[in-house]
């Protein structure tokens, strides 16, 4: 029998803005990258509906050890609502629960909408990946089982009406970490009073990264063709460009020294408080910091070398 030779992965670092295409999962998504990049070690920076398309920011390398800072950033989506109908997923792949007449203008939705600006509660979609006694909340939906979700907090920055036709309106949504889109256009319907679902969805920014930034998996797949895996280090950037609005610290060799090495120390011109970008005396990246009560920068998340 012939034994098939496992190939060896590459150590590469840095991130792929990518293009997520219509019915990939995140993971999904992460996994056909990460093949035809060949690495050895990648994540995603949070889930994107396999529905949804759109800017999903891929680390690879050292860059997985920023990957929860994109995860906090916030998000700008455009959907398009289907009204008169809501599902039990609260999009298209749902079953229908109910249907209503839409009788619905632009007035009548831009009557609405301020009510879901600023800081809202939304309940989480049972059709989610939040977990109950550590099983997904899909899971149970599966099943037949409904549970409790308490309401979370989340903020809606901007939110508006792009066009109006028929029974499909299309909006403009952006948003802090957490917020389901699905919900929002579900709770939207509803003050409507002829219900909604989301019918397509495309989120268009995350963090610093938008559309301009994103590769297409027809793009990587064609770079493949032409120059095998290495071909792809073309669409990656740094690790550190998920952290460009962050304020920056330099520190000196010596100091790059003991702050790789866990210890907290002072850097010129630093600022009074929050999360820096770390970089040494030959302007290279080599982690994130928190400025502590004492003004000197506490390491925490390194990078040793890339």
């Amino acid at each position: 029998m012939v034994q098939q030779v496992k190939r060896k992965r590459r150590s590469v670092s840095g991130i792929i803005v990518f293009d997520k295409p219509y019915g990939f999962s995140s993971n999904g998504a992460l996994q056909k990258v990460r093949w035809l990049l060949n690495a050895d070690k990648g994540g995603h920076t949070g889930s994107l509906d396999p529905l949804a398309t759109g800017v999903l920011p891929l680390c690879f390398g050292e860059a997985t050890k920023f990957s929860r800072y994109l995860l906090d950033a916030d998000k700008v989506y455009e959907a398009t609502m289907q009204l008169g109908v809501t599902t039990n997923t609260a999009d298209a792949e749902g079953e229908v629960l109910e249907t209503k007449p839409v009788n619905v203008s632009s007035a009548d939705i831009e009557a609405v909408l301020p009510q879901f600006r600023g800081e809202i509660e939304q309940v989480p979609p049972m059709y989610s990946a939040l977990k109950k006694d550590g099983q997904p909340l899909y899971k149970l939906a599966r099943a037949g089982i409904t549970v409790e979700r308490p309401a979370r907090q989340v903020t809606i920055s901007h939110l508006e009406l792009l066009s109006c036709e028929g029974d499909q309106a299309r909006i403009v949504v952006g948003c802090s970490k957490g917020t389901y889109i699905r919900s929002l256009v579900e709770d939207i319907g509803a003050a409507l009073g002829c219900g909604a679902h989301v019918a397509q969805l495309r989120r268009t920014e995350a963090g610093p990264f938008d559309l301009t930034h994103a590769v297409t998996l027809e793009e990587l797949e064609r770079l493949h063709e032409e120059g095998g895996a290495e071909a792809l280090d073309a669409c990656m950037i740094p690790v550190d460009s998920g952290l460009q609005d962050w304020p920056i610290v330099y520190l000196t060799e010596h100091s790059s020294f003991f702050w790789l090495n866990g210890q907290p120390v002072r850097a010129q011109k630093a600022p009074l408080e929050g999360m820096v970008r770390v970089y040494n005396h030959n302007d290279e990246f080599i982690g994130v910091g928190e400025m502590n009560d004492d003004g000197m920068v506490a390491p925490r998340r390194l990078i040793r070398s890339q």
